[in-house]
Protein backbone atom coordinates (compact mmCIF):
# COMPACT_ATOMS: atom_id res chain seq x y z
CA UNK A 1 0.00 0.00 0.00
CA UNK A 2 1.59 3.26 -0.89
CA UNK A 3 1.59 6.35 1.45
CA UNK A 4 -0.90 8.47 0.11
CA UNK A 5 -3.34 5.47 0.44
CA UNK A 6 -2.35 4.53 3.94
CA UNK A 7 -2.89 8.38 4.67
CA UNK A 8 -6.36 8.27 2.76
CA UNK A 9 -7.70 5.16 5.14
CA UNK A 10 -5.67 7.42 8.05
CA UNK A 11 -7.95 10.06 7.30
CA UNK A 12 -11.32 8.46 6.42
CA UNK A 13 -11.07 6.44 9.47
CA UNK A 14 -10.47 9.29 11.92
CA UNK A 15 -11.27 12.33 9.68
CA UNK A 16 -10.64 15.66 11.33
CA UNK A 17 -9.18 14.05 14.38
CA UNK A 18 -6.55 12.21 12.36
CA UNK A 19 -5.37 15.44 10.48
CA UNK A 20 -5.29 17.76 14.00
CA UNK A 21 -2.96 15.21 15.23
CA UNK A 22 -0.53 14.44 12.09
CA UNK A 23 -0.33 18.89 12.00
CA UNK A 24 0.93 18.66 15.88
CA UNK A 25 3.61 16.23 15.01
CA UNK A 26 4.50 18.12 11.46
CA UNK A 27 4.16 21.53 13.18
CA UNK A 28 6.81 19.75 15.91
CA UNK A 29 9.29 19.63 13.37
CA UNK A 30 9.45 16.00 13.26
CA UNK A 31 9.81 14.65 10.02
CA UNK A 32 5.66 13.98 8.76
CA UNK A 33 3.78 13.96 5.65
CA UNK A 34 1.27 17.12 7.23
CA UNK A 35 1.12 18.75 3.96
CA UNK A 36 0.38 15.57 2.38
CA UNK A 37 -2.37 14.47 4.59
CA UNK A 38 -3.62 18.24 4.03
CA UNK A 39 -3.80 17.52 0.31
CA UNK A 40 -5.55 14.39 0.38
CA UNK A 41 -8.15 15.43 3.53
CA UNK A 42 -8.77 18.20 0.53
CA UNK A 43 -10.04 15.06 -1.83
CA UNK A 44 -12.10 13.68 0.90
CA UNK A 45 -14.10 17.18 0.71
CA UNK A 46 -14.22 16.57 -2.36
CA UNK A 47 -15.98 13.73 -2.55
CA UNK A 48 -18.19 14.26 0.36
CA UNK A 49 -16.08 12.22 2.61
CA UNK A 50 -15.27 15.03 5.16
CA UNK A 51 -17.00 18.20 5.73
CA UNK A 52 -14.40 21.64 4.68
CA UNK A 53 -14.75 23.83 7.69
CA UNK A 54 -13.86 20.68 10.51
CA UNK A 55 -11.47 19.81 8.41
CA UNK A 56 -9.95 23.39 7.82
CA UNK A 57 -10.29 23.91 12.18
CA UNK A 58 -8.98 21.16 12.85
CA UNK A 59 -5.98 21.54 10.61
CA UNK A 60 -5.54 25.20 12.03
CA UNK A 61 -5.68 24.13 15.79
CA UNK A 62 -2.99 20.97 15.14
CA UNK A 63 -0.89 23.47 12.98
CA UNK A 64 -0.87 26.22 15.77
CA UNK A 65 -0.87 23.41 18.88
CA UNK A 66 2.19 21.82 17.97
CA UNK A 67 3.88 25.24 16.40
CA UNK A 68 3.16 26.59 19.77
CA UNK A 69 4.82 23.88 21.80
CA UNK A 70 7.65 24.02 20.11
CA UNK A 71 7.87 27.87 20.52
CA UNK A 72 7.90 27.01 24.30
CA UNK A 73 10.52 24.38 24.10
CA UNK A 74 12.28 27.12 22.65
CA UNK A 75 12.02 29.60 24.91
CA UNK A 76 12.66 27.29 27.93
CA UNK A 77 14.79 24.91 27.00
CA UNK A 78 16.12 26.14 23.59
CA UNK A 79 18.46 28.63 25.01
CA UNK A 80 20.48 26.67 28.17
CA UNK A 81 20.82 23.99 25.36
CA UNK A 82 22.55 25.94 23.50
CA UNK A 83 24.50 27.94 25.43
CA UNK A 84 25.79 24.63 26.91
CA UNK A 85 26.09 22.70 23.86
CA UNK A 86 26.21 25.85 21.05
CA UNK A 87 30.07 24.96 20.67
CA UNK A 88 29.58 21.62 18.98
CA UNK A 89 27.18 22.96 16.79
CA UNK A 90 28.71 26.38 15.93
CA UNK A 91 26.38 28.92 17.73
CA UNK A 92 28.00 31.61 20.01
CA UNK A 93 26.51 33.36 22.11
CA UNK A 94 27.64 36.30 19.53
CA UNK A 95 25.59 34.47 16.94
CA UNK A 96 22.73 33.75 19.01
CA UNK A 97 22.48 37.60 20.12
CA UNK A 98 22.25 38.24 16.03
CA UNK A 99 19.71 35.80 15.83
CA UNK A 100 17.74 37.63 18.38
CA UNK A 101 17.99 41.08 16.78
CA UNK A 102 16.99 39.83 13.11
CA UNK A 103 13.97 37.97 14.98
CA UNK A 104 12.99 41.26 16.47
CA UNK A 105 13.11 43.20 13.16
CA UNK A 106 12.37 40.76 10.44
CA UNK A 107 9.93 38.55 12.56
CA UNK A 108 6.60 38.65 10.19
CA UNK A 109 8.79 37.89 7.47
CA UNK A 110 10.78 35.33 8.94
CA UNK A 111 7.67 33.32 10.13
CA UNK A 112 5.36 34.10 7.16
CA UNK A 113 7.95 33.46 4.41
CA UNK A 114 10.46 31.41 5.92
CA UNK A 115 8.20 28.39 6.75
CA UNK A 116 8.08 28.20 3.25
CA UNK A 117 12.42 27.01 2.93
CA UNK A 118 12.47 23.63 4.02
CA UNK A 119 14.34 22.86 7.04
CA UNK A 120 14.20 26.73 8.22
CA UNK A 121 10.11 25.83 8.48
CA UNK A 122 10.68 23.22 10.59
CA UNK A 123 13.29 25.80 13.54
CA UNK A 124 11.26 28.25 13.02
CA UNK A 125 9.01 28.37 16.07
CA UNK A 126 11.82 26.99 18.17
CA UNK A 127 14.17 30.17 17.00
CA UNK A 128 10.98 32.37 17.38
CA UNK A 129 11.06 31.14 21.25
CA UNK A 130 15.20 30.98 21.87
CA UNK A 131 14.66 34.73 20.30
CA UNK A 132 12.12 35.71 23.12
CA UNK A 133 9.76 36.63 20.53
CA UNK A 134 6.29 37.78 22.12
CA UNK A 135 3.94 35.19 22.27
CA UNK A 136 0.96 36.56 20.78
CA UNK A 137 3.18 38.25 18.05
CA UNK A 138 4.45 34.33 16.76
CA UNK A 139 0.79 33.31 17.48
CA UNK A 140 0.04 35.92 15.11
CA UNK A 141 2.30 35.47 12.48
CA UNK A 142 2.22 31.74 13.09
CA UNK A 143 -1.95 31.71 12.44
CA UNK A 144 -1.36 33.59 9.53
CA UNK A 145 0.82 31.17 8.28
CA UNK A 146 -1.09 28.12 8.80
CA UNK A 147 -4.06 29.49 7.13
CA UNK A 148 -2.62 30.27 3.78
CA UNK A 149 -0.70 27.02 3.79
CA UNK A 150 -3.75 24.68 4.70
CA UNK A 151 -5.51 26.42 2.65
CA UNK A 152 -3.03 26.41 -0.31
CA UNK A 153 -3.25 22.00 0.76
CA UNK A 154 -7.11 21.68 0.67
CA UNK A 155 -7.75 23.81 -2.17
CA UNK A 156 -4.56 21.63 -4.11
CA UNK A 157 -6.73 18.30 -2.88
CA UNK A 158 -10.28 19.95 -3.28
CA UNK A 159 -9.61 21.24 -6.75
CA UNK A 160 -8.08 17.59 -7.97
CA UNK A 161 -10.43 15.20 -5.95
CA UNK A 162 -13.62 15.07 -8.84
CA UNK A 163 -10.27 12.92 -10.64
CA UNK A 164 -9.05 10.65 -7.84
CA UNK A 165 -10.38 7.01 -8.49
Amino acid sequence: MASWEWILEFLGTLGAGGLFLGLIIEALGIPFPGGLMTLLAGILVNQGRLDFYHIFAAALLGFNTGATAAYFIGRFVGEPFLLRFGRYLRVTPSKLEKARFWMYHSAPAFILFGRFIPMISNLTPYLAGISRLSFPQFFIYNSLFAAAWILFNLSVGIFFGHNWG
